[in-house]
C-alpha cells in the first residue's frame, strides 16, 4: 500500500451514520492564469489565497519567481529529502528572517548553522516530557480562571478568541516565570497585535533585497524591536528579582533555561540570547496555542454532534474532578485535525545554500523552495475529503498519517521544541472549557484564515456559552 493509498482510507466508523461531515468555509482558490504581479497581491493579503487548484492536486509545482526557480513540494519524499536528509542545504529566506527577527531576534527559530544547533542541544531538556509535567498544574489554573471569568458573564456575547489569548499568554507567563500577566498582559498583547496589523506582512522589496539591504518596512521594525526587547528585559529583571531559594528544583521555563547547558561546549546563554529565547517561548507558544484553540472552539460551534461528543469523554474520563489526559483520545483528535485544517505554521519558505535534485528536477542556488501545510494538510492525493472536519481520521482503526504529510510543527530537526508542551496545553484547556459549556456561534458569517505568521482568523465572531 501507498502512502497516499493509507491516507486516503476512512474507516465506516469516521463518518457516523446519518451525519454529513461539517466542511468549514474556506478562501476561494485563485485563477490559474493569475499574473506574478497579481499573486503577488494576494500574498500580501494572505498567501493562503494565492494558491490556485492545482497545488491541492500536483505533487510538485515548478514556476519563476524574479529570476528564480520556486518548488512547491507536496510529496512525502521531496519534503524528507529537503527538511531531513539535505536540510543544511535549505535555508530560511530573507523575508521571513526579515519578518521574524524582530519580535524572536537570534532566537531557536531563526538561527541557522553553529548557533542554531548551540540552541537546540541547550533548551532541548527543558521542553521533554518529564520537565512539561511540573509545569501542567499551571495550565490547569489558568483554565479554570478563565472559565470562571466566563461563567461570571452568563447569557453576554463572548469574543473567545479574545478570552483563548489572555488564557495562553497567562500560561505562558506562569510556566515562563511563575507570575501571573496580570500587569503585563495588556501590554504584551498591544505588542502582538501592532507587530501582526502593521509589520509581519511582507512588502515586495521585503521579498526581493538581500537580506543586508534594508526595505523601508526594516527600520520600522527596528523600531519596534527596540521596544520590545526592553519589554522583555523588564519581565527577565522582574523575575529575577523574585529570586530562587538555594537548592531548589527549577520552577518554571526560566529556570531551567537559565541553569540550561549545552552539552558539547557546557556553555551557556548569554543575558541576550537568554531574552530572545523567553520571546520566542512566549511569542510563538501563546499565539500559536490561542488560535488552535480558537480554530478548535469555532469548528466545535459549527458541529454540533461533535462537541456533544467531546463533552461526553470529557464527563467519562474525570474523576474526582481531575481529567486524565492520557485518556482524552477523542479530544486529542479533534486538536489534532484542527491543526491539518488550519496548522499554526501554514507556510515553510526555504532557499536553497547550494544546487541540489529534486524530484528529478535541478534546483540551483538561492531558488526557492516552498513547503506549504496549508497545501499539504488539503491535497487532494493525501487526504480522503480533504476539506472535511473529521476528527476520527486521527483515531484507530484508520492509519496514522504519514510524518512527512502532516506537519502542524515542522519534522525533521528543525520540528518544533514546544510541541508536546503545546498539544498538552491544548489538549487540557479545550476538554476543560467543552466540559463546562455549550459553545454556540451567534454571528453566522463565514469567518476565513488569513496566513499573516500563522494561520490567523480574519475576526472575531461572537459566541453564546451556556452552562452544562
Amino acid at each position: 500500500m501507498s502512502i497516499a493509498d493509507g491516507l486516503n482510507i476512512l474507516e465506516a466508523s469516521d463518518i457516523p451514520v446519518g451525519r454529513r461531515p461539517l466542511v468549514p468555509p474556506s478562501p476561494p482558490r485563485a485563477p490559474e492564469n493569475m499574473t506574478m504581479f497579481g499573486r503577488m497581491a494576494a500574498m500580501r493579503v494572505s498567501p493562503i489565497g494565492s494558491w490556485g487548484q492545482r497545488a491541492y492536486e500536483e505533487d510538485v509545482i515548478q514556476g519563476r519567481f524574479f529570476g528564480r526557480s520556486s518548488f512547491i513540494l507536496n510529496t512525502p519524499d521531496t519534503i524528507r529529502h529537503v527538511l531531513v536528509d539535505n536540510y543544511e542545504n535549505y535555508v530560511r529566506n530573507p523575508a521571513s528572517i526579515r519578518v521574524l527577527r524582530p519580535v524572536l531576534g537570534e532566537g531557536l527559530l531563526i538561527a541557522e548553522g553553529r548557533a542554531w544547533k548551540h540552541q537546540r542541544r541547550t533548551l532541548a531538556p527543558a521542553f521533554t516530557p518529564r520537565a512539561v509535567a511540573p509545569l501542567v498544574p499551571n495550565m490547569i489554573a489558568a483554565t479554570d480562571e478563565t472559565i470562571a471569568k466566563l461563567q461570571a458573564m452568563g447569557d453576554d456575547p463572548v469574543d473567545l478568541r479574545a478570552a483563548m489569548q489572555r488564557m495562553t499568554l497567562e500560561i505562558a507567563g506562569r510556566t515562563m516565570f511563575s507570575f501571573g500577566m496580570e500587569r503585563h498582559g495588556a501590554a504584551l498583547r498591544d505588542f502582538v497585535m501592532e507587530y501582526g496589523e502593521k509589520l509581519a506582512r511582507p512588502h515586495f522589496l521585503d521579498l526581493v533585497l538581500p537580506l543586508n539591504w534594508p526595505s523601508p518596512q526594516d527600520f520600522s521594525r527596528a523600531r519596534f524591536r527596540k521596544r520590545w526587547t526592553h519589554f522583555v528585559g523588564q519581565l527577565m529583571a522582574e523575575r529575577r528579582a523574585a529570586g530562587k531559594s538555594e537548592g531548589a528544583p527549577p520552577r518554571d521555563l526560566f529556570d531551567l533555561m537559565g541553569e540550561a547547558r549545552d552539552p558539547e561546549t557546557n556553555e551557556a546563554f548569554t543575558d541576550a540570547q537568554l531574552g530572545d529565547q523567553v520571546a520566542t517561548m512566549i511569542l510563538a507558544g501563546h499565539e500559536t496555542t490561542a488560535t488552535a484553540l480558537f480554530w478548535s472552539l469555532y469548528l466545535l460551534a459549527l458541529d454540533p454532534a461533535t462537541q456533544d461528543e467531546l463533552a461526553a469523554e470529557v464527563a467519562a474520563t474525570t474523576v474526582n474532578g481531575t481529567l486524565d489526559i492520557e485518556r482524552l483520545k477523542f479530544t486529542r483528535a479533534v486538536v489534532d485535525e484542527t491543526m491539518r485544517l488550519y496548522p499554526p505554521a501554514f507556510l515553510i519558505a526555504r532557499t536553497a545554500a547550494g544546487p541540489d535534485t529534486i524530484a528529478g528536477m535541478p534546483v540551483k542556488k538561492n531558488d526557492i523552495v516552498l513547503i506549504a501545510p496549508w497545501l499539504l494538510h488539503r491535497h487532494e492525493k493525501l487526504w480522503r475529503d480533504p476539506a472535511a472536519f473529521l476528527p476520527r481520521r486521527f483515531m484507530p482503526p484508520s492509519p496514522p498519517p504519514d510524518r512527512f504529510a502532516y506537519l502542524p510543527f515542522g519534522v525533521g530537526a528543525r520540528v518544533c521544541i514546544g510541541a508536546h508542551f503545546a498539544l498538552v496545553e491544548a489538549t487540557l484547556a479545550l476538554a476543560k472549557i467543552v466540559g463546562a459549556f455549550r459553545i454556540t456561534l451567534l454571528d453566522k458569517a463565514p469567518v476565513m484564515p488569513v496566513g499573516v505568521v500563522t494561520t490567523q482568523p480574519d475576526r472575531s465572531p461572537m459566541f453564546r456559552i451556556t452552562r452544562r
